[in-house]
């Protein structure tokens, strides 16, 4: 069933948390070929743009004025201008991208190429490939540390996160997770690496530094079959204190302490969960719901949801804009 909040309960939980900073969302719909764009002050789609056959994943440039979008199925990255949300120029991404991550500086731009087992490393302002480093089968999950320093790749069938040196685009270790490992994230002081595994139905914790897995995170939600908790997006606040793990056809948000890596609470949102955005301020956790279409806001002070957005058809990635 899908999940949904009463307008009057979203508009009066809206209302008791205060004046929040408008930024602007933006979700890659898998199936329409789109990008929608929603206004987080009005929780309304203000555009929906052509994307390129099959977008998936999506990010933004440092400073918020360009949008880039794997148009998987034109094996291209699309690069929008933000304001005018019009395709400005294609970028050489390899073959099927699905992820990638641009370093923190904004180049290059790091792409997971499912179909040759690959990651991609592009100058995006030369529009050149600098490398082509070879990863494990099916590469999806991409992620940099915040340093720039390693770049971290995960490949599904291989069920590995590998560690990249960015400075010589060489695989210097790799650490065996759980099956069909789809998404890495580092905490914000860059001290912990969370990897989800669909399959596995888990989410390891692993230290940097050692490569080791210090903790595993598993997932029972009573009244859910165990085959339909599906660990996929990954989003930690940045003051350290809580973790979220979209748990795809559970239809639940896991809420972790990030510190004892103890699950909270689930919280239901839509169908099929995919992808999870925090706005800039960490008010609000956006989660992208593949089978229903739409967008959950989720209140992170409340631990709530408080409203859902009609998106386009299979929603998958989302990026907010960063002011």
């Amino acid at each position: 069933m899908r999940a949904l909040v009463a307008v009057t309960l979203g508009l009066a939980t809206l209302a008791a948390s205060g004046p929040a900073f408008a930024y602007k969302a933006y979700v890659s719909n898998e199936a329409d070929n789109t990008v929608s764009v929603i206004d987080t002050d009005t929780w309304k789609v203000v555009d929906t743009v052509d994307a390129g056959r099959r977008p998936r994943g999506i990010t933004l440039s440092p400073d918020g004025k360009s949008l880039y979008v794997c148009a998987s199925d034109d094996d291209g990255v699309n690069v929008l201008d933000a304001a005018t949300m019009k395709i400005e120029r294609t970028l050489q991404s390899g073959e099927d991208p699905e992820l990638f991550v641009l370093a923190p500086k904004g180049n290059p731009l790091y792409i997971a190429n499912e179909d040759s087992a690959a990651v991609t490393v592009l100058d995006v302002e030369k529009n050149q490939v600098i490398a082509q480093v070879p990863v494990g089968v099916e590469p999806e999950g991409m992620e940099i540390s915040p340093d720039g320093k390693i770049l971290i790749s995960t490949s599904e069938t291989t069920n590995m996160a590998h560690f990249i040196d960015t400075s010589t685009y060489q695989v210097i270790d790799s650490v065996l997770v759980d099956s069909r490992p789809r998404y890495a994230q580092f905490s914000e002081d860059g001290k912990v690496l969370w990897v989800s595994s669909e399959v596995g139905g888990t989410v390891s914790i692993i230290d940097p530094t050692t490569k080791q897995i210090t903790n595993k995170i598993s997932f029972a939600i009573p009244g859910v079959d165990k085959e339909a908790i599906q660990p996929v997006g990954i989003a930690l606040t940045k003051d350290g204190k809580y973790g979220f793990v979209a748990l795809g056809p559970a239809n639940r948000v896991a809420v972790i302490d990030a510190k004892t890596f103890k699950v909270l609470d689930y919280l239901l949102v839509g169908q099929r969960v995919w992808h999870l955005a925090l706005t800039p301020d960490q008010k609000y956790l956006l989660t992208t719901n593949g089978v229903s279409g739409d967008v959950t806001v989720i209140d992170v002070a409340a631990l709530k949801p408080i409203k859902s957005i009609p998106v386009g058809r299979y929603p998958w990635g989302v990026v907010i804009s960063p002011n």
